[in-house]
């Protein structure tokens, strides 16, 4: 029977042991997770802060990003077209040049034309308006 007692008390003591350790690690379990999920709040509130701002700062990024493009595209377009512009007028000149030599043998022709009977006229400034209309034969 001793023996009996002496296990009963040895279980009786073993209960209370255990369940104050039990208590004190739960106390500190609880301490411990209060204090964990304090720390998550924490990183969590800050993490979402740093994704906002990171947010913000790729929607900024990409809002100058595509205000780079569309001025980009956008003289690339002026250019495509002043090229094609060019390159219409260059086409337009070639096909016609026989008629653009011809206009402009025309042109030279009549210059030098006017350029000579202007001389030809202030050379005769001192003539009489009888002797013009005759052409000098009186």
């Amino acid at each position: 029977m001793a023996t009996q007692r002496d296990n009963e008390n040895r279980t009786k003591t073993a209960r209370k042991t255990a369940t104050g350790a039990a208590g004190t690690t739960a106390a500190k379990a609880k301490s411990a997770g209060e204090k964990a999920g304090g720390a998550a709040e924490s990183a969590g509130s800050g993490a979402a802060r740093a994704a906002t701002g990171a947010g913000q700062a790729a929607g900024r990024a990409a809002q100058s990003t595509g205000a780079a493009l569309n001025s980009a595209r956008e003289g690339v377009t002026a250019a495509a077209g002043q090229v094609a512009s060019v390159a219409t007028t260059a086409w337009t000149v070639l096909k016609n040049r026989k008629m653009i030599a011809a206009g402009a043998t025309v042109g030279a022709t009549a210059l030098t034309a006017a350029s000579y009977a202007a001389g030809r006229r202030a050379e005769r400034g001192s003539q009489g308006p009888l002797t013009r209309l005759t052409g000098g034969r009186v």
